[in-house]
Protein backbone atom coordinates (compact mmCIF):
# COMPACT_ATOMS: atom_id res chain seq x y z
CA UNK A 1 0.00 0.00 0.00
CA UNK A 2 1.15 3.45 -0.68
CA UNK A 3 0.55 5.97 1.75
CA UNK A 4 0.71 9.76 1.57
CA UNK A 5 1.71 11.99 4.55
CA UNK A 6 0.96 15.24 4.34
CA UNK A 7 2.67 17.45 6.61
CA UNK A 8 5.15 15.03 7.62
CA UNK A 9 7.70 17.36 9.41
CA UNK A 10 4.91 17.65 12.03
CA UNK A 11 5.03 16.11 15.44
CA UNK A 12 2.78 13.00 15.09
CA UNK A 13 4.13 12.49 11.87
CA UNK A 14 7.41 11.42 13.03
CA UNK A 15 6.17 8.59 14.91
CA UNK A 16 3.75 7.89 11.78
CA UNK A 17 6.42 7.41 9.48
CA UNK A 18 8.78 5.29 11.66
CA UNK A 19 5.61 2.90 11.96
CA UNK A 20 4.75 3.01 8.38
CA UNK A 21 8.48 2.18 7.43
CA UNK A 22 8.69 -0.65 10.10
CA UNK A 23 5.50 -2.42 9.01
CA UNK A 24 6.53 -1.91 5.22
CA UNK A 25 4.35 0.21 3.63
CA UNK A 26 5.78 2.60 0.46
CA UNK A 27 5.42 6.59 1.93
CA UNK A 28 5.19 9.79 0.10
CA UNK A 29 6.52 12.60 2.42
CA UNK A 30 4.23 16.28 1.76
CA UNK A 31 5.30 19.38 3.96
CA UNK A 32 6.09 22.58 3.24
CA UNK A 33 9.73 22.68 3.29
CA UNK A 34 12.07 20.04 3.38
CA UNK A 35 14.86 18.36 1.37
CA UNK A 36 15.60 14.59 -0.09
CA UNK A 37 12.31 12.87 -0.73
CA UNK A 38 9.80 15.26 0.41
CA UNK A 39 6.93 16.72 -2.19
CA UNK A 40 7.13 20.34 -1.41
CA UNK A 41 2.96 21.58 -0.94
CA UNK A 42 2.21 25.22 -0.10
CA UNK A 43 -1.54 25.24 1.03
CA UNK A 44 -1.51 29.00 0.25
CA UNK A 45 -1.39 27.90 -3.30
CA UNK A 46 -2.51 24.85 -3.35
CA UNK A 47 -3.37 24.84 -7.48
CA UNK A 48 0.70 24.56 -8.14
CA UNK A 49 1.27 21.19 -6.39
CA UNK A 50 1.29 18.47 -8.95
CA UNK A 51 -1.56 16.27 -7.90
CA UNK A 52 0.02 13.32 -9.95
CA UNK A 53 2.19 12.47 -7.52
CA UNK A 54 -1.11 11.16 -5.71
CA UNK A 55 -1.90 8.70 -8.72
CA UNK A 56 -0.60 5.97 -7.32
CA UNK A 57 -1.66 6.72 -3.71
CA UNK A 58 -4.23 4.77 -1.63
CA UNK A 59 -4.15 6.24 1.52
CA UNK A 60 -3.70 9.93 2.38
CA UNK A 61 -3.16 11.09 6.14
CA UNK A 62 -3.86 14.54 6.63
CA UNK A 63 -1.91 16.31 9.36
CA UNK A 64 -0.93 19.58 8.23
CA UNK A 65 -1.67 22.93 9.75
CA UNK A 66 -1.35 25.66 11.66
CA UNK A 67 -2.41 24.79 15.09
CA UNK A 68 -1.48 27.10 17.29
CA UNK A 69 -4.67 28.84 18.98
CA UNK A 70 -3.62 32.45 19.68
CA UNK A 71 -1.67 32.52 15.67
CA UNK A 72 -5.06 31.22 14.11
CA UNK A 73 -6.86 33.91 16.48
CA UNK A 74 -4.01 36.34 15.29
CA UNK A 75 -3.87 35.85 11.45
CA UNK A 76 -7.28 34.42 10.67
CA UNK A 77 -7.47 35.17 7.36
CA UNK A 78 -4.16 33.78 6.92
CA UNK A 79 -4.53 30.41 8.92
CA UNK A 80 -7.97 30.60 7.64
CA UNK A 81 -6.26 30.04 3.89
CA UNK A 82 -4.46 27.09 4.89
CA UNK A 83 -5.93 25.24 7.42
CA UNK A 84 -9.53 25.75 5.19
CA UNK A 85 -9.20 26.67 1.28
CA UNK A 86 -5.83 24.86 0.88
CA UNK A 87 -6.21 22.11 2.96
CA UNK A 88 -10.27 21.56 1.37
CA UNK A 89 -8.21 22.10 -2.33
CA UNK A 90 -6.04 19.42 -1.29
CA UNK A 91 -8.33 16.45 -0.10
CA UNK A 92 -11.00 16.93 -3.01
CA UNK A 93 -7.91 16.39 -5.38
CA UNK A 94 -6.90 13.56 -3.19
CA UNK A 95 -10.71 11.84 -3.37
CA UNK A 96 -10.86 12.57 -7.31
CA UNK A 97 -7.85 10.66 -7.89
CA UNK A 98 -9.48 7.91 -5.75
CA UNK A 99 -7.58 8.22 -2.00
CA UNK A 100 -9.12 7.23 1.15
CA UNK A 101 -8.02 10.23 3.42
CA UNK A 102 -8.01 10.55 7.28
CA UNK A 103 -8.25 13.87 8.31
CA UNK A 104 -6.31 14.88 11.51
CA UNK A 105 -8.98 16.97 13.73
CA UNK A 106 -9.44 18.02 17.12
CA UNK A 107 -11.85 18.41 20.32
CA UNK A 108 -11.55 21.96 19.75
CA UNK A 109 -14.47 21.51 17.20
CA UNK A 110 -16.65 21.13 20.08
CA UNK A 111 -16.63 24.48 22.31
CA UNK A 112 -16.79 24.54 25.74
CA UNK A 113 -20.22 23.90 27.63
CA UNK A 114 -19.50 23.66 31.41
CA UNK A 115 -19.64 20.00 32.69
CA UNK A 116 -20.27 18.40 29.35
CA UNK A 117 -18.19 15.30 28.26
CA UNK A 118 -18.11 15.15 24.77
CA UNK A 119 -18.44 11.84 22.48
CA UNK A 120 -18.80 11.13 18.94
CA UNK A 121 -22.51 11.96 18.71
CA UNK A 122 -22.09 15.51 20.89
CA UNK A 123 -23.14 18.83 18.49
CA UNK A 124 -20.23 21.17 17.91
CA UNK A 125 -20.31 24.85 18.74
CA UNK A 126 -16.80 25.71 18.55
CA UNK A 127 -15.74 29.18 19.61
CA UNK A 128 -12.04 29.07 19.00
CA UNK A 129 -10.87 30.40 15.66
CA UNK A 130 -8.58 27.31 15.42
CA UNK A 131 -12.02 24.78 16.41
CA UNK A 132 -13.87 26.96 13.89
CA UNK A 133 -11.30 26.09 11.23
CA UNK A 134 -11.27 22.49 12.08
CA UNK A 135 -15.16 22.64 11.83
CA UNK A 136 -15.12 23.89 8.67
CA UNK A 137 -12.97 21.43 7.03
CA UNK A 138 -15.52 18.04 8.48
CA UNK A 139 -18.44 19.94 7.45
CA UNK A 140 -17.07 20.19 3.56
CA UNK A 141 -16.27 16.62 3.45
CA UNK A 142 -19.11 15.20 5.79
CA UNK A 143 -20.90 13.67 2.86
CA UNK A 144 -17.72 12.56 1.23
CA UNK A 145 -17.23 8.42 1.60
CA UNK A 146 -13.65 8.68 1.22
CA UNK A 147 -13.32 10.95 4.03
CA UNK A 148 -12.72 10.38 7.62
CA UNK A 149 -11.72 11.99 10.73
CA UNK A 150 -10.20 11.87 14.18
CA UNK A 151 -10.40 13.91 16.66
CA UNK A 152 -7.22 14.78 19.31
CA UNK A 153 -6.98 15.50 22.44
CA UNK A 154 -3.78 16.53 23.71
CA UNK A 155 -1.39 14.28 22.58
CA UNK A 156 1.88 13.09 24.53
CA UNK A 157 4.77 12.05 24.14
CA UNK A 158 8.86 13.07 25.59
CA UNK A 159 8.12 15.14 22.28
CA UNK A 160 4.93 17.34 22.85
CA UNK A 161 5.46 21.02 24.13
CA UNK A 162 4.90 20.32 27.64
CA UNK A 163 6.46 16.77 28.54
CA UNK A 164 9.94 17.92 26.90
CA UNK A 165 9.41 21.58 28.32
CA UNK A 166 9.55 19.84 31.74
CA UNK A 167 12.19 17.18 30.75
CA UNK A 168 14.53 20.12 29.78
CA UNK A 169 13.98 21.66 33.20
CA UNK A 170 15.11 18.71 34.87
CA UNK A 171 18.09 18.60 32.67
CA UNK A 172 18.92 22.07 32.87
CA UNK A 173 17.80 21.98 36.91
CA UNK A 174 15.85 24.61 36.36
CA UNK A 175 12.33 25.96 38.07
CA UNK A 176 9.06 24.71 35.68
CA UNK A 177 6.05 26.64 35.73
CA UNK A 178 2.67 25.13 35.38
CA UNK A 179 -0.57 26.59 34.78
CA UNK A 180 -3.74 25.25 36.61
CA UNK A 181 -6.51 24.59 35.86
CA UNK A 182 -6.04 23.17 32.68
CA UNK A 183 -7.71 19.36 31.74
CA UNK A 184 -7.85 17.15 28.86
CA UNK A 185 -8.48 13.97 27.89
CA UNK A 186 -4.63 13.15 27.20
CA UNK A 187 -4.15 10.12 25.13
CA UNK A 188 -0.12 8.88 24.27
CA UNK A 189 1.62 9.20 20.54
CA UNK A 190 1.73 5.57 20.33
CA UNK A 191 -2.02 5.11 20.70
CA UNK A 192 -2.47 7.94 17.78
CA UNK A 193 -0.17 5.83 16.04
CA UNK A 194 -1.87 2.74 16.84
CA UNK A 195 -5.55 4.69 15.36
CA UNK A 196 -4.46 5.71 12.42
CA UNK A 197 -2.43 2.18 11.21
CA UNK A 198 -6.16 0.56 11.98
CA UNK A 199 -7.88 3.04 9.52
CA UNK A 200 -5.79 2.36 7.04
CA UNK A 201 -6.49 -1.75 7.17
CA UNK A 202 -10.32 -1.06 8.11
CA UNK A 203 -11.44 2.23 6.45
CA UNK A 204 -14.74 0.79 5.37
CA UNK A 205 -15.67 -0.76 8.20
CA UNK A 206 -15.51 2.22 10.76
CA UNK A 207 -19.69 3.43 10.17
CA UNK A 208 -19.03 6.69 11.40
CA UNK A 209 -17.50 9.67 10.33
CA UNK A 210 -15.56 10.75 12.97
CA UNK A 211 -13.56 9.08 15.99
CA UNK A 212 -12.67 10.82 19.27
CA UNK A 213 -9.05 9.65 19.93
CA UNK A 214 -8.68 10.07 23.35
CA UNK A 215 -7.58 8.60 27.10
CA UNK A 216 -9.58 7.50 29.65
CA UNK A 217 -8.86 10.05 32.31
CA UNK A 218 -9.20 13.97 32.96
CA UNK A 219 -5.79 15.05 33.21
CA UNK A 220 -4.32 18.21 34.21
CA UNK A 221 -0.78 19.59 33.74
CA UNK A 222 -0.41 19.16 37.37
CA UNK A 223 -0.95 15.62 37.37
CA UNK A 224 1.28 15.03 34.40
CA UNK A 225 4.15 16.89 36.33
CA UNK A 226 3.37 14.70 39.32
CA UNK A 227 3.55 11.10 36.84
CA UNK A 228 7.22 12.90 35.87
CA UNK A 229 8.06 12.76 39.18
CA UNK A 230 7.40 9.10 40.28
CA UNK A 231 9.59 8.00 37.23
CA UNK A 232 12.31 10.55 37.78
CA UNK A 233 12.65 10.56 41.26
CA UNK A 234 10.82 13.68 42.05
CA UNK A 235 13.63 15.82 39.76
CA UNK A 236 11.12 18.10 38.69
CA UNK A 237 10.50 21.39 40.88
CA UNK A 238 7.76 23.20 39.45
CA UNK A 239 5.57 26.25 40.63
CA UNK A 240 1.62 26.15 39.94
CA UNK A 241 0.27 29.63 38.73
CA UNK A 242 -3.19 30.48 37.17
CA UNK A 243 -2.96 31.70 33.67
CA UNK A 244 -4.73 34.95 32.46
CA UNK A 245 -7.99 35.14 31.17
CA UNK A 246 -6.18 35.61 27.83
CA UNK A 247 -4.78 32.33 28.12
CA UNK A 248 -8.59 31.06 27.76
CA UNK A 249 -9.71 33.10 25.12
CA UNK A 250 -8.64 31.04 22.31
CA UNK A 251 -8.38 27.59 24.37
CA UNK A 252 -10.79 26.04 27.24
CA UNK A 253 -10.18 25.87 30.55
CA UNK A 254 -11.68 22.17 30.37
CA UNK A 255 -12.58 19.85 27.46
CA UNK A 256 -13.52 16.47 28.73
CA UNK A 257 -13.98 14.12 25.86
CA UNK A 258 -14.58 10.22 25.25
CA UNK A 259 -15.04 7.69 22.50
CA UNK A 260 -17.90 5.76 21.53
CA UNK A 261 -15.92 3.80 19.25
CA UNK A 262 -12.57 3.15 19.96
CA UNK A 263 -13.43 -0.42 22.42
CA UNK A 264 -16.59 -1.39 20.24
CA UNK A 265 -14.20 -1.69 17.18
CA UNK A 266 -11.43 -3.16 19.49
CA UNK A 267 -9.22 -0.15 18.03
CA UNK A 268 -7.91 0.36 21.78
CA UNK A 269 -7.98 -1.40 24.93
CA UNK A 270 -8.53 0.75 28.31
CA UNK A 271 -5.21 1.83 30.13
CA UNK A 272 -4.89 4.46 32.77
CA UNK A 273 -2.98 7.25 32.21
CA UNK A 274 0.18 6.12 34.71
CA UNK A 275 0.45 3.45 32.68
CA UNK A 276 0.37 5.34 29.29
CA UNK A 277 3.03 7.89 30.33
CA UNK A 278 5.52 5.28 32.22
CA UNK A 279 5.35 3.64 28.22
CA UNK A 280 5.94 6.79 26.85
CA UNK A 281 8.86 7.76 28.88
CA UNK A 282 10.67 4.11 29.03
CA UNK A 283 13.38 5.13 26.81
CA UNK A 284 13.94 8.44 27.83
CA UNK A 285 17.29 9.15 29.83
CA UNK A 286 17.78 12.38 31.99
Amino acid sequence: MRIAIVGSNGYIAAFLKKSFFNDGYELVSIDQSGGGDVVLLNLEQPDAFDYKTLDSVDFVVYTAAISGPDKCAEEFDKCWNINVEGTGYFIHEAIKRGCNVLFFSSDAVYGDIPGEIYTEMSGKQPFTAYGKMKDAVEEEFWNAAEFKAIRLSYVMSDKDRFISYCLNCIKNGDRAEIFHPFYRNVVAVSDVVKVVSWFIENFEKYDHKVLNVTGDELVSRVRMADELNRIFDGKLNYTVSKPDEGFFRNRPMITQMKSLYLEEYGILDKESFTDKIQKEMRNVKI
